[in-house]
């Protein structure tokens, strides 16, 4: 996949990504860092071409093997919540799929660390990842149950996924003071969930209702 693959929306997608950031700051995203981010990366390259006329719509869209491009408002809204005004050193982020956060977070974090457990989504995410010169994103094939414990302790975990509860390893790998943001719950019934950690504490607070694919357990 090349960057200039769609070069034939290339004169009005800095146009259209602009728009779309007017609309999620209308929507009530306030952290100009998100907005600046969400404004830089170009989503349209991370959907297929038949796809990139709807990249900046409101909406989630298919990226293959039945996984989704998140809503620009779910991702903007999920990284303000994980920043919460600080700045981020290292991130672990739990579901890569074709990479879009991933490359947002690369705004926002000095690391950002992404786990995708379905091997066919990553080749062409760590191409687009390496065409975007984002040498502080390193995106792994694995469970993202287990995490990465090799690497944490994390200051932010962002879940693009939605599952049952918090997974223990994730909770294990989140820094003293750092927040974890997720989507809990099944079928229509999630609602986005922070956490934050002090010591060996875990406060939780519930937030809007939302929508994501499922987490599965394994690598595929």
């Amino acid at each position: 996949m090349s960057l200039y693959r769609h070069s034939g929306i290339g004169m009005t997608s800095d146009r259209t990504r602009a728009r779309m950031v007017e609309r999620l700051r209308e929507r009530g995203i306030r952290d100009e860092s998100v907005l600046a981010a969400m404004e830089w990366v170009p989503r349209h390259l991370f959907v297929s071409e038949a796809l990139s006329i709807r990249a900046y719509e409101d909406t989630a869209l298919p990226i293959g093997m039945g996984q989704t491009i998140s809503h620009p408002f779910s991702v903007a809204r999920m990284l303000e919540v994980l920043r919460n005004g600080r700045e981020m050193q290292r991130v672990l982020e739990v579901g890569g799929g074709c990479g879009y956060q991933a490359a947002v977070l690369s705004r926002l974090a000095k690391e950002v660390y992404s786990i995708e457990r379905i091997s066919t989504l990553l080749g062409p995410a760590r191409k687009l990842i390496r065409e975007l010169r984002l040498p502080n994103v390193k995106l792994k094939h694995g469970d993202g149950h287990l995490g990465l414990p090799e690497l944490a302790p994390f200051d932010g975990i962002v879940l693009a996924a939605a599952a049952a509860a918090a997974p223990a390893a994730l909770l294990a790998q989140l820094a003293d003071g750092g927040r974890l943001v997720m989507p809990r719950g099944a079928g229509e019934n999630q609602t986005m969930v922070l956490i934050e950690r002090e010591q060996d504490q875990y406060r939780e607070t519930l937030l809007e209702m939302v929508h994501f694919v499922p987490m599965l357990p394994g690598v595929a």
